[in-house]
């Protein structure tokens, strides 16, 4: 393999080599180096909300069934069967108390122990031949929660997952903790573009500098309040632990206030500000910054905005949660969920999601416009030309390094991380300085199970 040294430096300088966004050497690494050892989002516990339920994920190519067993456990099961290696499961959803292949019948408590060997007697000799007590389906390596959010590591010795999200858990609970009860979430909605998958949790990460220019035509029909889209650089954009994203600036006004300006009904105002810490609350209600749209390294999403839904100045919030799944250098499917807090009234529920739909789902206004960039950018970046350019993404920062507006102290902004308003790239350049780290940092190899294996005999 190529000695990408020089490539990872440029990326840590802010030259980001343009080939990067669609090469084969590149993607090899990424598999073996970054989605070898992150924690990566492969559900929420609402979506398994009863003991059976299950669905199937995946991380790169294994799959996964992630389910909730009989005694309410969350589980996560590599989806190979242990006899000859047929999927156990191969529909996406679903409930079921056990698991068959349906290549030889074996069969599998959905806690993963195996309780139907077809045959065992006349094909192994019973307990004899293959002892089917204690064997099992290969769990996830590593399984966690945060806020309800279900991560898988592949590492057996990942850190922790809050270690691993680190000071970002102050942002992400702006997304899924609104209320004791938590989020619920619709979907996912799945489709796939011809574009790397970086190019999305980049974008989603802090670029506000694209808005005006990409999203005109949203701006121009009216679907938000805000008169000019290039209002987004009065917001901050910030980076924390595993993860950054943007703000929008708000009107003057208390919490309550500004959190209705962006259309939450009071009730749902009120059971935020019980949940929420007061530097989060002062971060909206004092510093007057909104969160909108993030990224948790390496490749998870979120946005959070406010359009109108109906022909009026009323305006409707959504949470979305996306997944840039890799499929190759040049490929991603998107996984993209609607999220609301549990305890919403249902009719804010459903206008909503109308909001999501128009937004962000697999038809909407932003992801038509996002998505046309995106598979240009990894197009162009094939060529030989590619090569030879260094992109810069160095804005925000001087020649010597000096910001060009400096970071916003405690008393502006009260969430911890650092964070700067205007247009910058901070936060894409954060996002690729970890990446580049892990690329330049080999993986240990993990080890091997291996199912039934006779105990050795010593020679007479």
């Amino acid at each position: 393999m190529t000695d990408q040294t020089d490539v990872l430096d440029a990326v840590r300088r802010g030259m980001i080599p343009a080939h990067v966004y669609n090469d084969r050497e590149i993607f090899e690494l990424e598999k073996e180096r970054v989605f070898s050892r992150a924690w990566v989002f492969v559900g929420h516990e609402s979506e398994i909300a009863r003991p059976g339920d299950y669905v199937v994920r995946r991380v790169l190519e294994d799959s996964f069934i992630v389910t909730r067993d009989e005694q309410g456990e969350i589980r996560a099961h590599f989806n190979m069967c242990l006899h000859r290696g047929m999927q156990v499961c191969r529909a996406e959803m679903g409930n079921a108390s056990h698991f068959r292949c349906p290549y030889h019948g074996w069969s599998y408590r959905n806690d993963g122990r195996i309780v139907g060997l077809p045959f065992h007697q006349d094909a192994y000799g019973g307990e004899a031949g293959f002892k089917r007590k204690g064997q099992r389906l290969l769990p996830a390596p590593n399984l966690a929660t945060y806020n309800g959010m279900i991560f898988l590591s592949m590492d057996p010795q990942a850190p922790p997952l809050e270690e691993f999200l680190g000071d970002f858990r102050f942002y992400l609970d702006y997304y899924t903790k609104q209320s004791a009860s938590g989020i619920e979430l619709r979907g996912p909605q799945r489709w796939r573009v011809k574009a790397n998958w970086k190019i999305g949790a980049e974008n989603f990460a802090g670029d506000m500098y694209h808005t005006p220019q990409t999203h005109t035509s949203v701006v121009e029909i009216g679907l938000f309040r805000e008169p000019k889209a290039e209002k987004r650089k009065d917001g901050a954009t910030y980076w924390a632990g595993a993860g950054g994203g943007t703000t929008y600036k708000l009107p003057p006004g208390t919490l309550d206030e500004r959190l209705r300006y962006v259309g939450y009904p009071q009730e749902m105002i009120d059971r935020m500000t019980q949940q929420w810490s007061q530097d989060q609350r002062d971060l909206v209600g004092t510093d007057g910054f909104m969160i909108s749209a993030a990224s948790i390294y390496p490749n998870l999403s979120f946005v959070h905005n406010w359009p109108r839904v109906a022909e009026s100045d009323d305006v409707l919030p959504f949470i979305s949660i996306r997944q840039w799944q890799p499929i190759s250098e040049d490929e991603t499917e998107v996984l993209s969920w609607f999220a609301v807090d549990a305890e919403a009234p249902e009719e804010f529920k459903a206008l909503s999601y109308k909001a999501y739909l128009m937004c962000f789902g697999s038809t909407g206004m932003f992801e038509q416009d996002d998505v046309e960039n995106w598979v240009s950018l990894t197009n162009t970046a094939a060529g030989s030309m590619a090569r030879r350019l260094q992109l810069n993404s160095r804005m925000g920062i001087l020649e010597d390094d000096t910001e060009v507006v400096p970071q916003l102290t405690p008393e502006q902004f009260h969430g911890p991380g650092s964070a700067h308003t205007g247009y910058s790239e901070y936060n894409q350049r954060a996002l690729l300085h970890r990446w580049a780290d892990d690329l330049a940092t080999p993986q240990a190899t993990a080890g091997t199970l291996t199912v039934g294996e006779p105990e050795a005999v010593t020679p007479a």
